[in-house]
Order: C-alpha cells, then structure tokens, then sequence
C-alpha cells in the first residue's frame, strides 16, 4: 500500500486565494507583487518573471493586454478608494456612552455607534455582562441602529475597555464620548401649591 503525502497549499496573503486564482480578485498587482516577494518560484512558473502568464501573452494581441491591463488598473483603484472611504468613515465616527438614571440611584448604560467597526454586539454585551457582573443586552434604537444596554454605573469602566477594543483594531483615532442623561425634575416639585 502506497504511502499518502500530504500536500500544501499557498494562499495569497492579499486577496487570500491560491495565487492561480488572483487574476479573479480585485488587487492582482499587489498579488503579483506579494507572490514574487514570498514565493519566487511559483511567481515564475505562474507569471514567467514579467509579470504576465506566458500562456495569454501568445493567445493575446497587443491592443487586447493593454486593455486588460487598463481595466485591472481601473479595478484596482475603484477597490483602494472604497478600502479609503470605509477607513475613514470608521475613523469619522464616534461611540457614544450614554449614562441614563432610571431612578434616584439606579442606572443603565446605553452604547451606541460600535456597529460601523464590525464589533459582534452580542458577543460584546455578553463579555460586558460577565466583566461587569451585570445584565447586559443588545437592542434597537430609535433609528434602528443597534445599542447595548448594559445595567448598573459602569460607563468609565465601559469607555475604557472599548477603547481598548478599537486600539486592538488598529482605529486609536476613534472618538468615545461619554454623555450624561439625567430625568428632568418635575416642575411642580419645587413650586408652593396655591
């Protein structure tokens, strides 16, 4: 009985596909680049060292490479920017930290403004609801964005573990705002009953 080996495969450390399939992605010169760097000898045997498969350059006319090549440049750049704008909209937005008193001495802690980062919110509320040996859920806003509630006064504790969060993500820039909802005293508490 014959021996199995056991095979290894190289995925690309970009697009993440095997490098055969790279041309299918959007970033194939940043593959191309990343493969000649890692792995010189699959780059030649897949590209023959200028960048181009030898296979399509017989088959491919001149005019038609160059098209090819003009759109993959296109391509290329669409996907940059819009790595850009979801980077700074990340960046652009802030989590709010919203202290609400629900009674003399009672309070809960709403968190908005985490579902641009790509945060598990439940997987969140749960972490806060163990490390803060309180009752913590996930639900919906007025503008059906999502919120954690978190019972208890544990707003600084919250801000600084979030903070930790984002710094983990690479986002240190990110703003987190803490903000103070008080109940409005009733008016006729004060005033003198005529």
């Amino acid at each position: 009985m014959a021996e199995v080996e056991a095979r290894t495969t190289v995925y690309c450390g970009v697009c993440s596909f095997p490098p055969e399939y790279c041309e299918f992605g959007a970033s194939i010169k940043r593959c191309q680049e990343w493969l000649q760097q890692n792995q010189p000898e699959m780059y030649q045997k897949l590209h023959g060292g200028d960048g181009t498969s030898a296979a399509t350059e017989s088959t491919l006319s001149l005019e038609k490479q160059q098209k090819i090549e003009s759109d993959l440049q296109k391509l290329q750049l669409k996907q940059e920017q819009k790595e850009e704008r979801e980077l700074q909209k990340k960046l652009n937005s802030k989590v709010i930290i919203k202290r609400i008193e629900r009674n003399k001495r009672k309070h809960i802690i709403s968190i908005t403004g985490l579902e641009v980062f790509e945060i598990d919110m439940k997987k969140l509320a749960k972490t806060f609801a163990s490390k803060f040996a309180t009752g913590a859920s996930v639900g919906k806003t007025a503008d059906k964005k999502e919120e954690i509630l978190v019972q208890g006064d544990v707003s600084d504790e919250a801000k600084v573990y979030i903070e930790k969060l984002l710094q983990d993500k690479g986002l240190d820039e990110v703003k987190v705002e803490q903000i103070d909802d008080k109940k409005k005293k009733k008016a006729a508490e004060g005033a003198v009953k005529k």
